[in-house]
């Protein structure tokens, strides 16, 4: 990229000061609209490249209002602005803005603007057929595969989320892998879990995710998404490939039923409550690792120099960056606790 556009983690850093005018290339992750105490519009602008983003605050009466409500998310923009904060908080003032087509960037600055997961996509693939391949019972391991082999390339590039947990580029395939090794490493403390209906249902739990999102640099919802949500979508994606391997109603009743409980509250978007084992299981599970994602998200793009990340609304708190420094003693860190 070129070196006059500074990256976010640049703009964050402690070396820019209050007051430093900049210019960068960003994706528009995010737009929402939202009204003051006094009733007038404005918009909330989620600006981001691979190293971390930041969102700006549009009024109506700012030419940057109208310019957003028109190009709307999922585009690239050059900006000029100032850094300034607000409540301890990253907010810049802009001063310029254009959009930019993909044919106007660069092969280095497309990789800079796009976040992807610390592995690879080839190995998170290799670990989803490994993971795939520990269910013993044959057709519901079929019933799994054809679940995948149908939605194809789709699943493996797009995220497992707009803006909360493995928001970025292949996040939907490292959800799922890491679902999937959680099953494996504690399943044998649960042997009321059974181990191949737990990993399908952990596997497909968010299959949805490959029809509700859509996008290249940046995501947004599709109109079936948005109409249907992904646990509906993958409800359907299981109930049509368990047809074509006529797997047991009740094997799939239990299987269907992972999917539809898996965000573990009627209020987070769960269809019922989990009453299974599988159920309750995979419900944790998940909201262990979306959580772990946030924190591993955030920790990837604080700045060495910080010891707070930004505010993480999936967490409702900032994360402490700093791993804990253990002193010199002969018990390798271990200390004695204080008696009540």
């Amino acid at each position: 990229m070129d070196e006059n556009f500074l990256t976010v983690s640049q703009l964050k850093s402690s070396e820019i000061t209050d007051g430093y005018t900049f210019t960068a290339i960003l994706v528009v992750r995010k737009i929402t609209q939202r009204t003051t105490k006094t009733d007038n519009p404005f918009l909330s602008v989620e600006l981001g490249d691979k190293t971390g983003s930041f969102s700006l605050i549009c009024f109506v009466d700012q030419p940057s209002y109208n310019f957003f409500s028109e190009q709307g998310e999922g585009i690239v923009v050059a900006i000029e602005g100032t850094v300034e904060h607000y409540q301890g908080r990253f907010s810049p003032r802009l001063q310029n803005v254009k959009a930019l087509s993909e044919e106007q960037l660069s092969q280095e600055a497309v990789q800079n603007l796009v976040e992807t997961p610390p592995e690879t996509p080839e190995q998170l693939k290799k670990d989803l057929d490994e993971l795939i391949a520990f269910i013993k019972h044959s057709t519901l391991r079929a019933t799994v595969q054809n679940v995948f082999e149908e939605l194809g390339d789709k699943f493996l590039t797009l995220p497992a989320a707009v803006s909360m947990h493995h928001a970025y580029r292949f996040g939907l395939l490292e959800h799922t892998v890491h679902i999937g090794k959680n099953c494996r490493a504690l399943l044998p403390l649960y042997p009321e879990v059974d181990a191949d209906l737990a990993m399908a249902g952990g596997l497909l739990h968010d299959v949805g995710k490959a029809l509700e999102y859509e996008g290249n640099l940046a995501f947004k919802k599709t109109t079936i998404g948005q109409l249907q949500g992904h646990v509906i979508l993958g409800y359907r994606l299981t109930r049509k490939a368990a047809m074509k391997t006529k797997l047991s109603s009740d094997i799939l009743d239990r299987l269907e039923h992972i999917i539809l409980s898996h965000q573990g509250e009627l209020e987070w978007g769960a269809a019922v409550m989990a009453a299974t084992p599988e159920a309750v299981f995979i419900s944790m599970v998940d909201n262990l690792d979306a959580k772990m994602g946030m924190v591993q998200r955030s920790l990837r793009q604080t700045s060495e120099t910080e010891e707070f990340s930004e505010y993480m609304p999936g967490l409702k708190s900032p994360v402490f960056t700093l791993p804990p420094i253990y002193p010199d003693s002969d018990t390798d860190g271990q200390t004695e606790l204080p008696i009540a």
